[in-house]
Parts: structure tokens; sequence; C-alpha cells
């Protein structure tokens, strides 16, 4: 898709934020939703969208929705290395398809990096074991409070 485009309210994302898709949350407040990325590109991927906000990609969103995005990411970015003792931290976030972005619903990756472990690529990891998700994100989740 190109980078001007109307967005579409069947991407999956909103189809999560309907409530229609589950999601293995870590956490939410009015404005942005936290949650596991099935396909992870390291174990403890998290995604950060958009609750509040139609834009699909940073290009279109409104100031406010980047403030609140930035701020949960930020929170978000220092849970995950509490809880899990990565070395370093990625934070992504794509643009158009040629950008590399698959989901066209504003979202932020946050990603834990270990020295000598190798990314896996964007979009092409398998999928998941839910329930090692769903304890990964409950570590995450305590390590905000």
């Amino acid at each position: 898709m190109t980078l001007h485009a109307a967005y579409d309210p069947s991407n999956v994302f909103a189809k999560i934020l309907r409530g229609e898709m589950p999601a293995v949350k870590v956490f939410e407040d009015d404005a942005v939703l936290a949650f596991m990325d099935v396909f992870p590109q390291s174990e403890g991927h998290v995604l950060l969208i958009s609750k509040i906000s139609t834009a699909r990609n940073l290009l279109e969103a409104e100031p406010e929705t980047l403030t609140a995005l930035a701020s949960a990411t930020q929170r978000l970015a220092r849970a995950v290395v509490k809880a899990l003792g990565c070395d370093g931290v990625s934070v992504m976030q794509f643009n158009g398809e040629a950008g590399g972005q698959t989901v066209f619903h504003l979202h932020f990756h946050v990603i834990p990096r270990w020295a000598g472990r190798s990314l896996t690529g964007h979009g092409q990891a398998g999928m998941a074991d839910m329930d090692q998700l769903k304890v990964t994100a409950a570590k995450i989740a305590a390590a905000l409070l």
C-alpha cells in the first residue's frame, strides 16, 4: 500500500481493538494498547498501537497521538529491559509498504536484543507459542509497576 490511502477498518489491529481478534495484552490505557507480537522478531517483541487514531502511519498521525505513543513506548521499553534482562532494545516504526509496513494502522515495535543473538526479519518469523507469549507478557506487565 502507498503512503496515501484511506484507513482500512478491517486491518488486524482494528479488529484487535474491537475485540474481534485475540491479543496477548501487556497494558492499555485510554489512548494506547500494547500487546505481544504473534510473529516476534525476538523473545518479548511487543507492539504498541493507538486506540484513538485512524492514522495509518507516522506521517498521518496527530501530534497528541504521537505524544501518547512515544511516552508509552518509552515506558514499555524500560519494562522490557527490566523484565527480560536484555542487553538492548530496538524501537521500530515502519511507514508504507516500501518502508516495510505490513499492517496499516500506526504502531511501534519494541524488540528486546541480546548480544550474540540475531534478529529475525520483520514479518518473517514463525508464529509464537501463545502460552509462552502470555508468560512473557506477564513478566513485562509486572515490570511496568
